[in-house]
């Protein structure tokens, strides 16, 4: 079967691009930040220097492995569910679902091994880069000189590759026991709700401490950060079953607001909640922990200007880290989004043609998916903009005495801007190409 997924990469490379590129991403930010071990590591590199390096490497490079994973199976759940009907046949003609396992496995493991070795020159170039940003802020002396070695090598390779195969597997897995019953369903309903509200209580828990701790501890800020990140997890687990709850109320208003749209976005939206939790995961995520870290670093930054201290080593290297973190999250929170709403419009192209030859203009087809979309955003917006505020209000209290931060709302407004343009721009314009198709060869392609 590995031989089988090798000549499925060769045929036809283009469905597996988005994965590619997802793990090109992810090899390239891990085995960047892998170099700074091997420069740690390396000798004369004074003890300053080297905590300032592995203490960078260590905390985004776990940040970074796991949005690996959280990418590349995002973007392998949604190819494995478009390749149902290929599947389907395999198992007609003979191939057992250990089989079928065993190819997908193969062609992620293929295609990891593949953007791993493209992303190794980048991941050079990205190392030098940023050391020389560590040494120009003088948290790194400059006479250090860059390093990648098998430290980067080994983080790049083993993590995506590994990250790889085991997204496929629970990808396949999963898809292979699509047609279980419906109490198997239920009770993975019910686990992934305690699993939602066990991360909300455990970010409101974490928030709290906040209030408990004095205003001048220096780890004041791990608190309300990771009280967000927990808050915007778990709301994002529990967002799409939420969501489709409060579209039924709600279409009385949709239908007088957008019309025949309206409420055929609400009826889409509440029987969709799978490709759901594919598109609300990385917007609640992205929106929750990029306004939550931005925040709470600039009022630090403040409080630190305003006390008339000096920036230490440490305060630069949590800056810095803290920056690099949400520009990791912001990449992949981006690159799972566009991934599953241009998999998700895609994959609707019958659909589409059907509702064409039912009497929708095309127009009325866009408007419908613009509709959605909307609803998406706001929700994403919504949700994320509460978990990260549930952060930055007890910080700024505990640290400034004031109840809001003093930097505007300048900052979520390019984050909401980021997230908007990504949702809108990819949704329009994959629905866009899809109703290029005359309706009668959608309808005969999606058959």
């Amino acid at each position: 079967m590995f031989f089988l997924a090798v000549r499925s990469v060769r045929q036809r490379p283009g469905r597996l691009l988005a994965t590619l590129l997802s793990a090109f991403l992810g090899a390239l930010i891990v085995m960047t930040f892998g170099s700074l071990h091997d420069t740690a590591a390396a000798p004369g590199v004074d003890a300053v220097s080297s905590e300032s390096l592995s203490v960078s490497a260590s905390v985004v490079g776990g940040y970074g492995a796991l949005l690996v994973f959280f990418a590349i199976a995002s973007t392998l759940t949604v190819n494995v569910r478009q390749r149902a009907e290929e599947m389907s046949l395999l198992r007609r003609t003979g191939a057992t679902p250990a089989q079928i396992g065993r190819m997908v496995v193969g062609e992620a493991t293929a295609v990891a091994l593949a953007a791993t070795v493209l992303a190794t020159g980048p991941a050079v170039l990205g190392g030098r880069l940023l050391l020389g940003l560590f040494q120009d802020s003088g948290q790194v002396a400059g006479d250090v000189r860059p390093a990648f070695g098998v430290l980067a090598l080994a983080s790049g390779f083993g993590i995506v590759l590994l990250a790889s195969a085991g997204a496929a597997f629970l990808a396949v897995r999963r898809a292979t026991r699509a047609a279980g019953a419906d109490g198997r369903t239920r009770g993975r309903d019910r686990a992934r709700a305690l699993a939602g509200a066990a991360a909300v209580a455990a970010g409101i828990g974490g928030v709290l401490a906040t209030y408990a701790m004095d205003g001048t501890e220096q780890t004041l800020m791990a608190f309300p950060a990771y009280g967000a990140v927990l808050l915007s997890v778990g709301l994002a687990v529990l967002a799409p079953a939420a969501l489709g709850r409060l579209l039924k109320p709600s279409r009385g208003p949709l239908d007088r607001i957008a019309g025949a749209g309206g409420y055929l976005a609400a009826r889409n939206l509440r029987s969709r909640g799978g490709e759901l939790s594919g598109v609300l995961t990385p917007m609640i995520v992205f929106v929750g922990m990029a306004t939550a870290t931005l925040y709470i670093q600039a009022v630090e930054s403040d409080w630190i200007a305003a006390t008339g201290q000096a920036k230490t080593v440490g305060d630069k290297n949590l800056e810095t880290v803290n920056l690099v973190v949400v520009g990791v999250i912001v990449v992949f929170s981006c690159v799972m989004l566009v991934n599953s709403l241009y998999a998700a419009t895609s994959y609707r192209r019958g659909e589409f043609g059907r509702q064409r030859l039912a009497g929708a203009t095309p127009a009325q087809v866009l408007g419908t998916v613009g509709c959605e979309a909307v609803i998406l955003v706001l929700t994403g917006l919504v949700l994320g903009s509460a978990a990260g505020v549930a952060g930055v209000i007890p910080f700024t209290m505990v640290r400034t005495g004031q109840v809001l931060p003093g930097e505007g709302p300048g900052t979520w407004l390019a984050v909401a801007a980021v997230a908007v343009a990504a949702t809108l721009g990819t949704t329009l314009t994959t629905a866009r190409r899809a109703l290029r198709a005359p309706a009668v060869d959608a309808v005969a392609v999606a058959a």
